[in-house]
């Protein structure tokens, strides 16, 4: 059984005195490991070896460009061994391995960009009055507490604190108690690096008891999260009583809209990837499906075939879908299900699969609902799983209402061929993300990333995401007689 222990300033926490907590393979439900559970007193010893490694000499003479070096280096050693970190996301997560691959790639690129940035983020020289040179200096928060979900543990990891450690800050990781193989492996490689001890540190835990704390520390300068909105909310609560900046990245009900001249092999392949990725557990899921009234008939019945035809199975057995991270989830899942049947009709899919060899994996067939009113729960709430809800529209004005008509606003695709409407509609959604005629551009490291309402506040990835980390400094010289 493999034990993962803490890593607080430089050394390895967890043993037989320690409360541990099982991990288990979301494929076939067999346990693969335990973390500490973590508490109150590993989030002070935490803050505490952080504040003093930000504050150190040795971290103040360690160069921008070096900074970026190592993080660049790490992105080699992400490549180099990609084949067994997708081996973990895999297990840990449960996802197809084409899936885990994609997201180690992915990591290796954050730290690969954000590590070439490192010595680029620059201040500006601001013109006042003769005798008077003014600029401003971008400067490191100090201690950054980053948050992460189930999900995407690897991918989410790697966007903030790559960023976060390119502008000089201090980064403290909380990884999600269900999913911690990539993040223990991330605290490995960081602890053998020559990056002063304290600068990275992981602990482990359940989120009221770890989590919590670590948002509402006093001593914490910025808090990244990417969770559910109640969540968000609360954390963005706890860091408001220290006057303290947050980055969220909450829910989405994200809409493909459709209009009846779109090329309908690319929408229909757009439309599928958007809600069975990761088994629809993902927040930038497109999970709400509107398409021209007049084309309805003709491309749900392309859209119920490709559905029909999807792989089920254990996510290294790299079927199209994989299984429900918990429990718990499969429950919600299934509840919402069971409640859409009541209002509308399931055309394809609604049921849970017993997979061979993996009964005691949580599996549930790829979903799409029709008839439901926009306005009702199932239309209106995350699911978070493989359901796609239908709704028609009869013209461009009505298809934007309805996409604006959540209270996220998190990503949206739009498919036709007329350059016009598709500009026209990007104009009105309110989205944090368009996406026109694709959904997701291959993940797009350097597009920011985030939502309207409540879909979150603040933007990660590209360049932009670096300004969650720095501060603006101005300083004003007078010189001359």
């Amino acid at each position: 059984m493999k034990r993962i222990p803490m890593l607080i300033d430089g050394e390895w926490i967890g043993d037989d005195s320690h409360e541990w907590m099982p991990i288990f393979n979301p494929s076939n439900g067999t346990q693969i490991a335990e973390i500490v559970k973590g508490n109150q007193s590993h989030v002070d010893a935490a803050v505490a070896a952080a504040q003093i490694a930000f504050e150190s000499d040795e971290w103040k003479k360690v160069k921008t460009f070096e900074r970026g070096q190592l993080l660049v280096s790490f992105a080699s050693y992400i490549r180099e061994n990609a084949e067994q970190w997708s081996e973990w996301e895999c297990e840990d997560v449960g996802k197809p391995m084409s899936q885990a691959r994609s997201d180690v790639e992915a990591a290796a690129r954050y730290f690969e960009f954000y590590g070439g940035a490192a010595d680029k983020v620059m201040g500006e020289t601001i013109p006042i009055e003769e005798g008077i040179l003014n600029a401003t200096v971008l400067e490191p928060l100090g201690v950054t507490a980053h948050i992460i979900p189930w999900n995407y543990p690897l991918q989410i990891i790697s966007r903030s604190v790559a960023a976060a450690i390119a502008t000089g800050n201090a980064v403290i990781v909380k990884s999600a108690e269900d999913t911690p193989l990539t993040a223990h492996a991330i605290a490995e490689w960081f602890a053998a690096s020559d990056l002063p001890k304290g600068i990275f540190q992981h602990i482990t835990g359940l989120g009221v008891d770890v989590g919590g704390p670590l948002s509402a520390h006093p001593d914490i300068d910025h808090v990244t999260f990417t969770g559910s909105v109640n969540t968000g909310i609360a954390v963005m609560k706890a860091a408001a009583n220290n006057v303290v900046s947050v980055t969220l990245e909450l829910g989405g009900k994200s809409p493909n809209i459709v209009f009846a001249d779109a090329s309908e092999e690319k929408a229909l392949e757009g439309v599928v990837k958007a809600i069975i990725q990761n088994a629809g557990q993902t927040c930038s899921a497109g999970s709400r499906l509107l398409i021209e009234e007049s084309y309805k008939e003709h491309f749900l019945c392309r859209l119920v075939e490709k559905f029909s035809e999807l792989t089920i199975g254990p996510g290294n057995e790299d079927k199209d879908i994989g299984p429900i991270l918990n429990k718990r989830q499969y429950d919600q899942i299934m509840n919402r299900i069971e409640e859409a049947k009541k209002s509308g009709e399931i055309v394809v899919g609604g049921k849970a699969v017993s997979i061979a060899g993996a009964e005691d994996g949580l599996y549930i067939e790829p979903t799409i609902i029709d008839g439901l009113s926009p306005s009702c729960p199932v239309a209106q709430e995350e699911i978070f799983g493989p359901v796609l809800s239908v709704f028609t529209f009869k013209d461009t004005e009505e298809a934007i209402q309805l996409a604006n008509g959540t209270d996220y606003g998190l990503v949206t695709g739009i498919w036709t061929q007329n350059i016009d409407v598709a500009h026209y509609v990007a104009s009105k959604v309110k989205s944090g993300q368009v996406f026109i005629n694709n959904y997701g551009a291959a993940g797009g490291i350097q597009m920011p990333f985030g939502g309207y309402k409540k879909s979150g506040i603040g933007r990660e990835k590209g360049f932009v995401a670096l300004r969650n980390y720095t501060q603006i400094k101005n300083i004003a010289v007078k010189f001359g007689v």
